[in-house]
């Protein structure tokens, strides 16, 4: 049977973040669902370094979420994605987030976080406390706040959670998630 995939994103999800795992998964033959607050078309974001001490953030191209968080039964699928960019900030608050991300966690499935997605993870502190991961810099202090110890390599797995610094730490991220994607059991 086919792999399924979920990623979670809504509004100022970072472009690359998101399209590139898409397209990958679908490359790979992966039944893949993007999911937000609710289904819509989402506007994406593009962060890069050009001389600031931060990023910077430039409008990107729209994708369509197919799905709303509520409508997501998370033992549907065999992997998890979290892409960055500025949507964690605001995707963590939604009621249903914390439920679905708990879920990989404890169906040890596969989880992939690259960048600000961290910041959803720390809703779900029971789950990477004492784990350890890698995030963009400025998350370190609430990976660290929430249990997590905060790795400093732009790529690092811990189990089931593979995790990325940003964008540029891509492939290797998603190497990582697609092997264990495809050694673990078709869920459905």
């Amino acid at each position: 049977m086919t792999k399924k995939v979920l990623i979670l994103a809504g509004d100022a999800v970072e472009a690359l973040e998101i399209y590139y795992p898409y397209f990958r998964c679908l490359e790979e033959g992966y039944e893949t669902t993007i999911a937000a607050g609710s289904a819509k078309k989402l506007h994406t974001v593009v962060h890069d370094f050009i001389g600031w001490e931060t990023y910077t953030e430039k409008e990107g191209y729209l994708i369509d979420a197919a799905a709303s968080f509520e409508d997501i039964n998370p033992e549907e699928y065999d992997g998890l994605i979290i892409p960055g960019g500025r949507a964690p900030e605001h995707i963590r608050l939604n009621q249903y987030v914390p439920g679905i991300v708990s879920h990989f966690f404890e169906a040890n499935k596969p989880i992939a976080a690259v960048c600000h997605a961290s910041l959803v993870l720390t809703t779900v502190k029971e789950h990477i406390k004492e784990r350890e991961m890698t995030a963009y810099i400025a998350c370190k202090p609430e990976v660290e706040a929430a249990g997590g110890t905060y790795i400093e390599e732009p790529l690092h797995t811990d189990g089931n959670l593979v995790s990325g610094h940003a964008w540029p730490d891509l492939p290797g991220l998603m190497k990582e998630f697609i092997k264990q994607v495809n050694e673990s059991k078709v869920t459905i």
